[in-house]
């Protein structure tokens, strides 16, 4: 009689991951075989994670995206900041951070802004690009979710084409929505005799109405699109290319971030310089493509990337913190969803025991 193999310890201990749409699937088909009961507050309260199943999806992206997106963005203003100098070369001011600012030096123009201005100058417009983000990254993420299970297939699979697309529609989406605090936050990081976001509008309206508000809208768009298409399809491909065990730990989903990032700014940063040189142009007529010319014939191509070095120190982390902590809410809320479920199924058997004693 031939031996058995025997499997080592560790292969037989692994346990297979089981997908929290599945499992919720199940729980909720035993609970509706009979009357459903809702568990009591006394008993969500030992068990908070069953309450965040409360919260309806829609709130709990809003929310993640919103808190993401504002604690990166302060966190990294400062260089924002000097990443809009350098590509508009000092824009309107003049004196040392013009200078710095024309030389490309981004240690250089820190130091002139901290100088000339005070610490508080690098977070001069920040409010306004609070006030952009919090609706732009709520927007971003949550249409894209949306795009994704639109044009997912009967398995929830999606082929890259697809993933581009939704990543492009999530974001024209939120910049048309949110543009005109872009400008206001552009005018008020590079014009030093704006001091408030209702000084910053009247003068942008009086320059040229409401159409200056949109300004470089449309390389924007040309921009935004392609780059987000990269960033959210690369987060997805690259994730799934790694150890199911590691998918779900929050330093995958910031490394996975930067990799994203990095990927798209070095595709699609040329455009965004473009867009920062129309915004500033006071006459109407200038075109993405004389600008992208008059830019190669006076700098070079290295000038489609001046502060790229300030966007990739500022962004990548940026990008990395906002996409885990989104990852990480959407994670938690699928477990709290489980954890809501499973309650409603022991209130429900404890309901049924009760009336069978009574």
């Amino acid at each position: 009689m031939a031996s058995q193999a025997v499997m080592p310890a560790h292969v037989r201990r692994k346990k297979t991951r089981v997908d929290p749409h599945r499992r919720l699937a199940r729980i909720a088909c035993v609970v509706e075989d009979g009357e459903r009961t809702q568990p009591t507050w006394t008993r969500l309260l030992g068990r908070p994670l069953a309450i965040l199943g409360l919260v309806p999806r829609p709130i709990m992206l809003f929310t993640a995206g919103a808190v993401a997106g504002g604690v990166g963005k302060t966190i990294t203003a400062p260089l924002e900041r000097a990443k809009i100098l350098l590509q508009v070369r000092g824009g309107l001011h003049q004196g040392a951070v013009a200078a710095a600012a024309q030389q490309g030096n981004l240690l250089k123009s820190l130091t002139c802004i901290a100088r000339t201005e005070g610490i508080l100058a690098f977070w001069k417009g920040n409010t306004a690009q609070l006030a952009r983000i919090i609706p732009y990254s709520a927007a971003q993420l949550c249409s894209n979710e949306v795009f994704k299970g639109i044009m997912a297939d009967n398995e929830g699979k999606l082929t890259l084409p697809k993933r581009l697309m939704c990543g492009a529609l999530a974001g024209a989406f939120a910049t048309v929505t949110t543009y005109p605090l872009d400008t206001i936050r552009m005018r008020m990081a590079v014009d030093p005799t704006v001091r408030s976001i209702g000084q910053t509008v009247a003068v942008l309206l009086k320059e040229g109405g409401v159409k200056s508000l949109y300004r470089g809208v449309v390389p924007t768009l040309a921009g935004i699109a392609p780059y987000m298409a990269i960033e959210l399809a690369t987060y997805d491909l690259v994730k799934q290319k790694l150890p199911e065990d590691q998918q779900g730990k929050p330093h995958t989903g910031f490394l996975c971030g930067n990799i994203a990032a990095l990927c798209a700014s070095i595709c699609c940063y040329p455009l965004d310089t473009v867009r920062r040189r129309i915004q500033l142009q006071i006459a109407s007529g200038t075109t993405v493509s004389s600008a992208m010319r008059g830019i190669i014939q006076e700098e070079g191509v290295q000038g489609l990337y001046r502060g790229f070095v300030a966007n990739a120190v500022k962004n990548l982390p940026n990008k990395g913190i906002r996409l885990s902590i989104f990852d990480a809410a959407k994670a938690a809320h699928a477990a709290g969803k489980i954890a809501y479920e499973e309650e409603c199924q022991v209130a429900t058997k404890a309901t049924a025991h009760n009336t069978k004693i009574a």
